[in-house]
């Protein structure tokens, strides 16, 4: 087995600073580190138990199947924050048929993400 010790992803957007902007100013997202120079610097952000690293470019942009998955402790708190930075949401936290509290918006690159509130009587707060 492999003992991983950190993880992260890695985002090579096609406009490093707007997406920079956008997981700093309009998510909000905690740095963890930066490094480099200049306007080709890398940033890595805080993503609770990971990290999301923006770095370098990309003429095109990241996989459409890559989604960002953030869990969060109240989704309509953080549905109040986001409409007062000006980030667009595709539709209001809602509760799933598979219980999960959940809303998406897409980075400036479409990269979509999902923020997810775990209700407390959902099974993954069941810790046996």
């Amino acid at each position: 087995m492999v003992n991983v010790l950190s993880s992260r992803v890695l985002l090579h957007p096609t406009d490093l600073e707007r997406t920079r902007a956008f997981y700093r100013d309009g998510l909000g997202l905690a740095i963890y580190r930066e490094y480099g120079t200049g306007s080709q610097r890398g940033t890595v952000f805080f993503l609770g138990g990971g990290f999301l690293e923006v770095t370098g470019g990309s003429p095109e942009p990241p996989a459409p199947g890559l989604e960002l998955w953030l869990q969060v402790a109240d989704a309509e708190a953080v549905h109040r924050e986001l409409a007062e930075r000006g980030i667009e949401v595709l539709g209001p936290p809602t509760r799933q048929p598979w219980g999960l509290i959940e809303m998406w918006l897409t980075d400036p690159d479409g990269v979509r993400i999902v923020i997810v509130e775990t209700p407390e009587d959902h099974p993954l707060r069941y810790r046996p």
